[in-house]
Protein backbone atom coordinates (compact mmCIF):
# COMPACT_ATOMS: atom_id res chain seq x y z
CA UNK A 1 0.00 0.00 0.00
CA UNK A 2 1.51 3.15 -0.81
CA UNK A 3 1.35 6.46 1.31
CA UNK A 4 0.42 8.56 -1.80
CA UNK A 5 -2.30 6.47 -2.68
CA UNK A 6 -3.90 5.74 0.87
CA UNK A 7 -7.59 7.68 0.91
CA UNK A 8 -8.00 7.04 5.12
CA UNK A 9 -7.29 9.74 7.14
CA UNK A 10 -4.23 9.33 9.50
CA UNK A 11 -0.65 8.62 9.58
CA UNK A 12 0.89 4.94 9.11
CA UNK A 13 0.70 2.38 11.91
CA UNK A 14 1.64 -1.33 11.57
CA UNK A 15 2.21 -3.94 14.08
CA UNK A 16 4.78 -6.85 12.38
CA UNK A 17 4.53 -10.46 14.18
CA UNK A 18 8.27 -11.23 13.87
CA UNK A 19 9.72 -15.01 14.55
CA UNK A 20 13.43 -14.04 14.64
CA UNK A 21 15.40 -15.32 17.39
CA UNK A 22 12.22 -14.96 19.62
CA UNK A 23 9.01 -14.31 18.67
CA UNK A 24 8.16 -10.36 19.21
CA UNK A 25 5.74 -8.13 17.60
CA UNK A 26 7.29 -4.79 16.17
CA UNK A 27 5.20 -1.96 16.67
CA UNK A 28 5.69 0.85 13.96
CA UNK A 29 4.23 4.49 13.66
CA UNK A 30 4.77 7.07 11.22
CA UNK A 31 6.78 10.13 12.71
CA UNK A 32 8.82 12.76 10.89
CA UNK A 33 8.93 11.08 7.89
CA UNK A 34 9.91 7.41 9.41
CA UNK A 35 8.87 4.16 10.99
CA UNK A 36 9.35 4.60 14.76
CA UNK A 37 9.78 1.55 16.27
CA UNK A 38 9.59 -0.73 19.51
CA UNK A 39 9.84 -4.56 20.19
CA UNK A 40 6.93 -6.20 22.29
CA UNK A 41 7.87 -8.98 24.11
CA UNK A 42 4.60 -10.47 24.21
CA UNK A 43 1.37 -9.64 22.23
CA UNK A 44 0.06 -6.16 22.05
CA UNK A 45 -2.80 -5.66 24.71
CA UNK A 46 -5.97 -5.53 23.50
CA UNK A 47 -7.91 -4.24 27.06
CA UNK A 48 -7.01 -1.55 29.81
CA UNK A 49 -5.62 -4.61 31.97
CA UNK A 50 -2.55 -5.57 29.65
CA UNK A 51 0.57 -3.77 30.03
CA UNK A 52 3.54 -4.62 27.81
CA UNK A 53 6.97 -3.89 27.42
CA UNK A 54 8.15 -1.47 24.70
CA UNK A 55 11.83 -1.80 23.50
CA UNK A 56 12.34 1.61 21.40
CA UNK A 57 14.67 -0.04 18.59
CA UNK A 58 15.86 2.16 15.05
CA UNK A 59 13.62 3.72 13.06
CA UNK A 60 12.73 1.93 9.68
CA UNK A 61 12.36 3.51 6.52
CA UNK A 62 8.23 4.75 5.12
CA UNK A 63 7.60 1.61 3.18
CA UNK A 64 8.86 -1.07 5.56
CA UNK A 65 4.86 -0.81 7.43
CA UNK A 66 4.26 -3.21 3.87
CA UNK A 67 7.34 -5.52 4.25
CA UNK A 68 5.88 -9.28 5.12
CA UNK A 69 8.63 -12.52 4.33
CA UNK A 70 11.42 -14.21 5.55
CA UNK A 71 14.68 -12.16 6.30
CA UNK A 72 17.98 -14.60 5.49
CA UNK A 73 19.85 -15.98 8.31
CA UNK A 74 22.84 -13.83 9.02
CA UNK A 75 20.93 -10.58 8.41
CA UNK A 76 19.95 -8.50 11.29
CA UNK A 77 16.74 -9.38 12.01
CA UNK A 78 16.87 -12.85 10.76
CA UNK A 79 13.07 -14.55 10.30
CA UNK A 80 9.76 -14.40 9.37
CA UNK A 81 7.52 -11.30 9.43
CA UNK A 82 4.05 -11.03 8.92
CA UNK A 83 1.39 -7.95 9.26
CA UNK A 84 -0.40 -8.93 12.31
CA UNK A 85 -2.46 -5.52 12.11
CA UNK A 86 -2.33 -2.54 10.29
CA UNK A 87 -4.52 1.06 9.91
CA UNK A 88 -3.89 4.72 10.57
CA UNK A 89 -3.33 6.24 14.01
CA UNK A 90 -3.80 9.87 15.05
CA UNK A 91 -1.40 11.07 17.66
CA UNK A 92 -3.28 13.20 20.65
CA UNK A 93 -0.20 14.44 22.94
CA UNK A 94 3.25 13.61 22.62
CA UNK A 95 6.20 15.01 24.28
CA UNK A 96 9.73 13.04 24.91
CA UNK A 97 8.63 10.71 27.69
CA UNK A 98 4.78 9.70 26.69
CA UNK A 99 3.06 9.35 23.15
CA UNK A 100 -0.97 9.12 23.77
CA UNK A 101 -2.35 7.98 20.27
CA UNK A 102 -5.59 7.23 18.68
CA UNK A 103 -5.43 4.34 17.35
CA UNK A 104 -7.62 2.64 14.34
CA UNK A 105 -6.60 -0.75 12.93
CA UNK A 106 -8.47 -3.91 12.33
CA UNK A 107 -7.00 -6.04 15.46
CA UNK A 108 -6.39 -2.85 17.68
CA UNK A 109 -8.56 0.18 18.18
CA UNK A 110 -8.90 3.08 20.33
CA UNK A 111 -6.89 5.01 22.61
CA UNK A 112 -3.52 3.41 23.57
CA UNK A 113 -0.56 5.00 25.64
CA UNK A 114 3.57 4.70 25.48
CA UNK A 115 4.99 5.92 28.52
CA UNK A 116 8.91 6.07 28.81
CA UNK A 117 10.19 4.10 32.01
CA UNK A 118 13.21 5.47 32.98
CA UNK A 119 15.91 2.36 33.91
CA UNK A 120 17.93 4.78 36.90
CA UNK A 121 20.64 1.61 37.51
CA UNK A 122 21.65 1.01 33.98
CA UNK A 123 20.57 4.61 32.23
CA UNK A 124 18.72 2.87 29.52
CA UNK A 125 15.98 5.23 28.18
CA UNK A 126 14.53 2.78 25.50
CA UNK A 127 12.03 0.86 27.49
CA UNK A 128 8.64 2.04 27.20
CA UNK A 129 5.20 0.50 28.79
CA UNK A 130 2.59 -0.19 25.94
CA UNK A 131 -1.51 -0.23 27.04
CA UNK A 132 -4.71 0.12 25.72
CA UNK A 133 -6.32 3.12 28.05
CA UNK A 134 -9.07 2.59 30.36
CA UNK A 135 -10.70 5.81 29.68
CA UNK A 136 -11.73 5.65 25.94
CA UNK A 137 -14.13 8.55 25.64
CA UNK A 138 -11.28 10.36 23.76
CA UNK A 139 -12.02 7.56 20.93
CA UNK A 140 -15.92 8.22 21.30
CA UNK A 141 -15.66 4.39 22.92
CA UNK A 142 -17.60 3.59 25.90
CA UNK A 143 -14.78 3.47 29.01
CA UNK A 144 -14.01 -0.36 29.76
CA UNK A 145 -15.26 0.02 33.41
CA UNK A 146 -18.53 0.82 32.40
CA UNK A 147 -18.94 -1.71 29.59
CA UNK A 148 -17.70 -4.57 32.01
CA UNK A 149 -19.77 -4.11 34.49
CA UNK A 150 -23.18 -3.44 32.03
CA UNK A 151 -21.91 -7.10 30.84
CA UNK A 152 -21.59 -8.63 34.03
CA UNK A 153 -25.54 -7.14 34.97
CA UNK A 154 -26.23 -9.08 31.39
CA UNK A 155 -24.97 -12.55 32.88
CA UNK A 156 -26.98 -11.76 36.37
Amino acid sequence: MNRQTKKEPGLIYVIQKHLASRLHYDLRLEENGVLKSWALPKEPPTTGAEKRLAVEVEDHPLGYEDFEGSIPEGEYGAGRVEIWDRGTYQPLHRDQDLREILIQGKKLRGVYTLVRIKDRRQGKENLWLFFRNKNQEKAGLKNEKNSNRKSREKIK
